[in-house]
């Protein structure tokens, strides 16, 4: 596997709700997106999800009783014990390993980079990370990496969002028909035998983007006199329409799921549709706009006036 584009150094700058924050194409201040993963989430159902985080609370709180201490003394009404219980139920969880999986996911992310780049891992690693890169590598091999963790901006959703991989390829597609082209792809290393539809969904978005190169407006948010400053700035649209690019030419009609479950020695490939992943976008759009209208509930009038009473 080649690789032309490696992942930049920087990270885009984000708000206190971990949105990115962009120069608008046409100037301006720096203005808030929503993170594509966030966009699409609507459109999931998280009953298992919410199930599990439930389940891993319980856990947690089984193998660490001090945290109930605590938590007899919350309100669960008071507004501050709110999110104190809340980081209470994050605590627990993390006890329970329900984190583990992620920051496992997280390493193997890094670990594919040097697969990608034709470099060696670094000493030490893992016998089981050598079974899983090995996977990789044969899965892979007939991928020509393009880019790798590019940030673009869809301005018609108005999100903001890094995708994994930008893949060549020539082969069978889908129904065994011959395909040549780029493709979006994106590395999971989790189960993939849900959420088809959301997969679809984020590399559908990031499919019609445009690249926003963040390095030309840097700021350390570290630096809270400096981030505070920034934030304020007013861009003129010529510098900041250079920082907008094209997006390479990758299908809109497919991308690719690259599957590598931590720890499995396997790795398999899928095909989602992108069309089906666009349209369940715009449906993400139209449930995002309707949960801002007002109006859906009114005060009971009742028909007895005063006079009548009376």
């Amino acid at each position: 596997m080649n690789i032309v584009d490696l992942t930049p150094a920087l990270t885009v700058p984000r708000d206190g709700w971990d949105r990115p924050l962009v120069i608008p194409k046409e100037g301006g201040k720096p203005r808030a997106l929503t993170r594509t993963t966030t966009f699409i989430d609507c459109i999931e159902d998280k009953s298992a999800i919410s199930d599990w985080k439930s389940r891993m609370t319980l856990v947690g709180a089984a193998k660490r009783p001090s945290l109930l201490d605590v938590v007899r003394q919350l309100d669960p009404e008071d507004q501050d014990d709110k999110r104190k219980l809340n980081a209470l139920a994050e605590q627990a969880q993390d006890i329970s390993g329900a984190n583990t999986k992620r920051e496992k996911g997280t390493h193997l992310h890094t670990l594919s980079e040097y697969v990608d780049r034709g470099e060696p891992l670094p000493a030490g690693t893992a016998s089981r990370d050598l079974r899983d890169m090995a996977a990789y590598m044969g899965a892979t091999v007939e991928f020509t990496v393009k880019a790798v963790e590019k940030f673009v901006v869809v301005p018609e959703l108005g999100t903001g969002g890094t995708f994994d991989r930008a893949l060549e390829y020539a082969g069978p597609g889908p129904e065994g028909e011959p395909v040549e082209g780029l493709f979006i792809g994106d590395l999971k290393t989790g189960s993939v035998q849900y959420g088809g539809l959301k997969m679809a969904a984020q590399l559908a978005v990031y499919s019609r983007g445009e690249f926003y190169d963040y390095t030309r407006f840097p700021v350390d948010p570290a630096d809270r006199k400096a981030f505070a400053a920034w934030k304020k700035r007013e861009v003129p649209a010529e510098e900041a329409a250079s920082a907008y690019r094209p997006m390479l030419e990758v299908s809109q009609k497919w991308g690719i799921i690259i599957n590598l479950p931590s720890g499995s020695g396997e790795c398999t490939l899928h095909w989602v549709d992108l069309e089906i992943g666009w349209a369940a976008a715009k449906l993400a759009r139209e449930i995002r706009a309707m949960r801002s209208v007002k109006g859906a509930m009114h005060p009971w009038v009742s028909g007895v006036t005063q006079e009548t009473a009376a």
